[in-house]
């Protein structure tokens, strides 16, 4: 590991961990072949993992744990299939239980993909079945009238797009992570398509870009909606989008957030292969494979280990330590501000608190610099964690977190480590350019439906 965490003493990259956990195995010249498969919504995704024959049982759990809980949060499923030591299947079987420590990620699944959580003994590898791929098109289209719609956690924005062109935006802030009341969440969103509307002719589809996990365009897990009572939830939340969508009179497509930040970046530069990670209230991550598509993940990077230290610190949306919304979101700032001996006033908001470091950053201050310089070293370990499951030919951050001058030292910093650590991904990092910024977050989410299907 050539570059370390200055502020973070305790970092542990899963990447690095994992590399040295497999070459210990391999040195002792024999090895368990484990394997690791995950299904849900029609999508498998198999992993192989060599674990040491005898001993270091704690180890051998451990790496198939963490990767378990990668593979359910990248790709998602309820259904996990193990090939493994019995000790390891036992244990998983009793963490992921609806009293074991891992409950939360298991209810979770559940609630996605609308199935019972399991986990599979296997009793051979070919018992495991294999990866299916498949890429499903998305977003790409500006013929005709549209509205583009991104929910965010602070703020929504819409856009009224004529073919390609648009003739109206509008930025409007809004507290939905705190509000418990639906018809907040509801009148907020209608009165943004209603505003949009207004300014064109027509109405011919409607695109959404909205944090949070959707399925036939349903809310079946959001961070907007956290407040909403689970019967109010299911009998109003679940179908918002579908329900403004009838009342403006047009089609509706919703996509993750991410993914239609991979979206917006690969219509500005033309290319496919693309990671999009927004760091804002947390972790928004989304991909654009090779052949230009999506693959019908979960991509919700927010939940994805990426730091293996037992003194990595806890998310609570997560309900577990050393995710990704710890480490690429205001969240990381304050952590690592904190580990700098930087206070901050009493009830101060976490949005105020980064205000504060980035005025710092603007400052010269050198503290405030290291801070970013930290949250680069994660972001390049990550990246190459994340290239063992997407073929990544360019990633592009954005979010507030990047913001000003301290976005550049980041972005920086993890170039330096992919460059250094991994040249053999090839991976380019850049920001959002000015065609990018064109484009938006919400026109591409106008982009997403094929009007006439």
């Amino acid at each position: 590991m050539k570059f370390n965490t200055v502020l973070d003493k305790h970092y542990h990259p899963f990447i690095v961990e994992l590399s040295a956990f497999s070459a210990g195995v391999a040195k002792e010249g024999h090895a368990f072949s484990a394997r690791i498969a995950v299904s849900g919504g029609g999508n498998v995704y198999a992993y192989p993992l060599d674990l040491y024959a005898e001993g270091h049982e704690e180890e051998n759990y451990r790496m198939i744990e963490r990767l378990t809980k990668a593979l359910l949060w990248i790709v998602g499923g309820h259904r996990v299939y193990l090939y493994a030591p019995e000790y390891v299947v036992a244990r998983m079987k009793r963490e992921y239980a609806p009293d074991g420590v891992r409950h939360k990620d298991a209810e979770m699944m559940a609630r996605v993909f609308e199935s019972d959580f399991e986990i599979v003994a296997c009793a051979a590898p070919s018992d495991v079945p294999e990866t299916t791929r498949k890429s499903l098109q998305l977003g790409g289209h500006l013929d005709g009238c549209r509205i583009g719609f991104d929910a965010g956690g602070s703020d929504r924005k819409v856009s009224a797009v004529v073919d390609g062109e648009t003739v109206y935006s509008e930025e409007v802030v809004w507290n939905p992570k705190t509000t418990a009341d639906w018809h907040y969440h509801y009148d907020g969103i209608l009165a943004a398509m209603k505003s949009a509307a207004a300014k064109m002719p027509r109405v011919d589809a409607i695109g959404v870009s909205s944090a949070g996990i959707y399925v036939n365009n349903r809310a079946m897990l959001a961070s907007l909606f956290r407040m909403i009572p689970a019967d109010d939830f299911d009998a109003h939340i679940k179908d918002i989008y579908l329900n403004v969508a009838k009342e403006i009179g047009a089609p509706i497509e919703v996509a993750n957030d991410g993914d239609v930040t991979a979206l917006a970046g690969s219509m500005s530069l033309g290319e496919n292969g693309i990671l999009g990670i927004a760091m804002g209230t947390s972790e928004a991550g989304g991909y654009i494979n090779t052949d230009g598509g999506i693959n019908g993940w979960l991509n919700e990077l927010a939940f994805v280990p990426v730091d293996l230290s037992a003194e990595a610190g806890y998310d609570e949306a997560a309900d577990d330590i050393g995710v990704g919304a710890q480490y690429f979101s205001q969240d990381g700032v304050i952590k690592l501000a904190g580990y700098a001996g930087i206070t901050f006033p009493e009830g101060m908001a976490p949005a105020e608190k980064l205000k504060v470091v980035q005025k710092m950053m603007e400052d010269g201050s050198p503290v405030a610099a290291q801070i970013y310089e930290d949250i680069g070293t994660y972001l390049g370990y990550a990246t190459a964690f994340y290239s063992l499951f997407y073929q990544i030919n360019h990633l592009i951050i954005l979010g507030r977190v990047t913001s000003g001058r301290g976005g550049d030292l980041l972005l920086a910093r993890a170039q330096k480590v992919l460059d250094e650590e991994y040249p053999e991904l090839g991976v380019k990092i850049s920001m959002p350019n000015e065609k990018m910024r064109r484009v938006g977050q919400s026109i591409a989410a106008a982009s997403l439906p094929l009007i006439g299907k």
